[in-house]
């Protein structure tokens, strides 16, 4: 079964792809490392309110939105 991070990690690989962004060009967006957002999108990092607004933001949908998608999918 996968976990919340998992679920999570994977939603925001699957919008970032969607919008036809590298991890690069999103990591200079949000600001942060391509590691550190590799490491959430493969559920091996849990991230903090502060950023999971950041990627939401970054996504361009508010952070209900992405958690409805990361609760639907």
């Amino acid at each position: 079964m996968e976990s919340l991070a998992q679920r999570f990690g994977r939603v925001v690989r699957d919008m970032r792809v969607e919008r036809g962004l590298s991890q690069v060009d999103f990591g200079e967006r949000c600001g942060f490392y391509q590691t550190y957002l590799s490491r959430i999108e493969n559920g091996r990092a849990n991230p903090s309110l502060n950023a999971v607004e950041v990627i939401a933001n970054a996504l361009g949908v508010t952070v209900y939105q992405l958690f409805d998608r990361v609760r639907d999918s």
